[in-house]
């Protein structure tokens, strides 16, 4: 009687694990099935907000400083971030294109995976061919979009821009409230307007702190606590931090909030087959980023500030960027940039 009643109980015992097995398999197929379904959904909304936001550059052939067309799949390329402001403030003073408030030129090597990303000043004094003048390099936006941008920023570097990103405040502030906030280094205690313009309305105390979208758009766009080529080094730490946030894996399922985010606010030139071959630099979860600047000094013709780049520094960039890009150096750039010691008013000067 004994035996019979422990028979019994390792049968049921097995039985129960098999239950529990059972249960375990369906969980997996139920969990994976879902996981597939949300990663085929995110596909169609990517391509389709892609597609929405593709605006060509104008530009027939690419960059005339290449040889003939790119693949982001095979070869080195470069992209052009142009961060805009098209609050509503902005849109009734102008309601053609704005001014260029930053501007990130990244080059990306395939080889290795690595991102080089060179903040330009806004002020940057040099040659717009839109205009045939001299001015700040952030007025190429306003006097002919992208293509314009695009232009004075290979005439100045002599570095081919094969792909632009264009994207205004509301895209920025969306895309880090989504991720949660993003962790920075405040240098210093600030007090800057808000994306509305209302004054002081965002106070940071300096330390390492978590920013929602409203605040971190204040670090990036203060210029009160130093200069251009400072603040170009918080956007780029700011841009460093979003892409980390980003890659993290509590927010793959926010995904499709960022892209909800970014639809409506960002015009780009690549399509979405172009943006997939991308993938490859975010697979490893860990991407090699460095961060360079200008060297230059402040400058003022006919009473208006520029920053004036050292014509070393800029040949050196122009160096090193290419090199990146497995493009041929050059040891000067291909437009009349003057010296700071022989500034002056030329004909079309603002």
């Amino acid at each position: 009687m004994s035996e019979s009643r422990n028979e019994f109980r390792k049968i049921a015992k097995k039985r129960k694990r098999m239950r529990r097995l059972v249960f375990a398999l369906v969980l997996v197929v139920f969990l994976a099935g879902g996981v597939g379904v949300y990663a085929m959904n995110l596909i169609n909304k990517a391509e389709e907000v892609v597609k929405d936001s593709y605006e060509d550059d104008g530009r027939d052939d690419g960059s005339l400083l290449r040889d003939g067309a790119v693949n982001p799949e095979q070869d080195n390329i470069s992209i052009l971030f142009i961060g805009i402001d098209e609050s509503d403030k902005r849109l009734e003073t102008n309601q053609t294109n704005q001014l260029s408030d930053a501007l990130i030129l990244a080059t990306l090597n395939s080889e290795d995976h690595s991102v080089k990303l060179l903040s330009i000043p806004r002020d940057t004094y040099t040659y717009v061919p839109e205009r045939d003048r001299y001015t700040k390099i952030n007025h190429a936006h306003s006097y002919g979009g992208p293509k314009a941008t695009i232009e004075t920023v290979e005439n100045f570097l002599d570095v081919p821009v094969d792909y632009y990103v264009r994207v205004n405040f509301n895209a920025f502030m969306d895309v880090v409230d989504t991720l949660g906030g993003i962790t920075v280094d405040v240098p210093v205690e600030i007090y800057e307007q808000d994306s509305r313009d209302v004054a002081n309305a965002i106070h940071l105390t300096p330390g390492v702190q978590q920013l929602d979208g409203e605040e971190a758009l204040a670090l990036a766009r203060t210029r009160k606590i130093d200069n251009d080529i400072e603040r170009g080094k918080r956007q780029q730490e700011i841009f460093k931090a979003i892409v980390k946030r980003a890659l993290s894996v509590d927010s793959v399922l926010k995904y499709d909030d960022i892209l909800e985010a970014v639809g409506n606010n960002m015009k780009t030139n690549m399509t979405f087959n172009e943006m997939q071959s991308l993938i490859a630099y975010a697979k490893t979860g860990n991407i090699n980023m460095e961060t360079y600047t200008l060297d230059g000094q402040d400058s003022y013709i006919n009473n208006i500030y520029y920053y004036q780049v050292d014509e070393t520094s800029l040949a050196n960039m122009s160096d090193t960027l290419n090199t990146h890009l497995s493009m041929e150096t050059t040891t000067s750039v291909q437009a009349p940039n003057q010296s700071t010691s022989s500034l002056s008013a030329q004909p079309g000067t603002e």
